[in-house]
C-alpha cells in the first residue's frame, strides 16, 4: 500500500511509463485554463478585523503598507486579495535581491541595444543621419509602471524588501514622498518631447513627456519583510505597518478547507493538531500542511516519517 504512491522506485528498476500522472494540487496548477479557472473563483482571504483595519488606514492616508510576519502568514497573497477585491488590474511584482536598486524598480534602459543597432544600420548604410527609437530600448519597471498617471491606482508588491541593499529603503523615500520620477535619458531629448515606452506587465506602450513619470493618485503599495533586518526610522514614519500573525488552529482548518474541500477539511483535523504543535517548537509555514494534507487525500500513506521530512523546519541546514 506504501509503495502504490511511489512514482520513482530507484535502484537497478527497468524505465517504466507512469499512465496517469498524479493530479496537481490546486496551488499548483498552470497553463492558461488553470489561471483563468483561478479568476473564476478566487479564494477568500482571511484576515482579522485588527488587521483589515489596518489595510484600510494605508489605503485612506495612501501610504505604503509594510507587511511584515513569518513566512506562509499570507504577506504577499494580501496584496493580491486587495487588487482582486478592489477590481485594481494585475498585481505589479518587484520581488527584491541583494542587487535590487531603485532604478532597477522604475525602469531599465538598453543602451548597448540601441548603439548595437545604430552601428548595425550605418554599416547597411540605412536612413544615414536616423537613429534608432530610444523608446524601443527603454522599458518601465513594476514600481516606474504603478506610478503612471491613471484614474484608480494600481497594487504593487514589493516583495522581501529587507534582502535588498541597505540603502534601498532611504533610496524609496523620495519617490514615495513625490509621487514622481525623472527619466534622465529621455528628460535630455528636450522639453515637450514625447516617447513611447513599454511598460511592466503589457506589450502595449505609453507616452512619457519631457522624460517625467507623475502619478495622479498614488498606488497600493504593499511592502512585504520577513524581519532579517530594521529598516530606518525615516522609512518607517512613512509606511502603515501591519504585522500578520501565524493562523490558529481554527484559521488553519478554514485554509484546508478552502484550498482542498470540506471533506478533505473533515478529515485534517489531526494533522493540522500535529501541525501546530511542531510549529510551536519550529518554525514552519502553511504551505507544509497543505502539502501534507494534500498527500493523505491523494492516497499517499502520511505516516511519522514523511511528516518528518514535510514538517522540516523552515531553519534547519542539512549536516555536511
Amino acid at each position: 500500500m506504501a509503495q502504490d504512491w511511489r512514482l520513482f522506485q530507484g535502484g537497478d528498476t527497468r524505465p517504466h511509463k507512469v499512465e496517469t500522472w498524479p493530479a496537481a494540487p490546486p496551488w499548483r496548477r498552470f497553463g492558461d485554463d488553470a489561471r483563468r479557472r483561478d479568476r473564476k473563483r478566487p479564494l477568500p482571504y482571511l484576515i482579522s478585523d485588527e488587521d483589515r483595519d489596518v489595510v484600510n488606514m494605508a489605503l485612506h492616508l495612501h501610504r505604503p503598507l509594510l507587511v511584515t510576519g513569518r513566512p506562509g502568514t499570507g504577506k504577499s497573497t494580501l496584496a493580491h486579495a486587495i487588487a482582486r477585491e478592489l477590481m485594481l488590474g494585475e498585481v505589479l511584482h518587484w520581488p527584491v535581491n541583494s542587487r535590487s536598486t531603485l532604478t532597477e524598480g522604475l525602469y531599465s534602459y538598453d543602451a548597448v541595444g540601441r548603439l548595437r543597432e545604430a552601428s548595425l544600420k550605418r554599416r547597411a548604410d540605412e536612413t544615414a543621419g536616423t537613429e534608432p527609437d530610444i523608446g524601443d530600448y527603454l522599458r518601465l519597471g513594476a514600481l516606474g509602471t504603478a506610478l503612471l498617471p491613471a484614474a484608480k491606482p494600481r497594487v504593487l508588491l514589493v516583495d522581501e524588501l529587507d534582502k535588498g541593499d541597505v540603502d534601498l529603503p532611504n533610496d524609496l523615500l523620495t519617490v514615495f514622498e513625490e509621487g514622481e520620477f525623472e527619466i534622465p535619458e529621455l528628460a535630455r531629448l528636450g522639453e515637450g518631447k514625447t516617447v513611447q515606452v513599454q511598460y511592466a506587465g503589457s506589450r502595449e506602450k505609453i507616452g512619457i513627456t519631457s522624460g517625467w513619470v507623475s502619478c495622479s493618485v498614488f498606488p497600493v503599495v504593499v511592502i512585504t519583510s520577513n524581519g532579517e533586518r530594521e529598516f530606518p526610522p525615516a522609512f518607517l514614519r512613512r509606511c502603515v505597518r501591519l504585522d500578520l500573525k501565524q493562523p490558529d488552529e481554527a484559521q488553519l482548518r478554514r485554509i484546508v478547507t478552502m484550498h482542498l474541500g470540506e471533506e478533505v477539511g473533515a478529515r485534517a483535523q489531526e494533522l493540522i493538531a500535529d501541525f501546530v504543535s511542531r510549529r510551536n517548537e519550529r518554525e514552519l509555514a502553511t504551505d507544509q500542511l497543505l502539502n501534507a494534507v494534500r498527500l493523505r487525500s491523494s492516497g499517499v500513506r502520511v505516516d511519522q516519517d514523511v511528516l518528518d521530512k514535510l514538517f522540516r523546519s523552515l531553519n534547519e541546514v542539512d549536516a555536511q
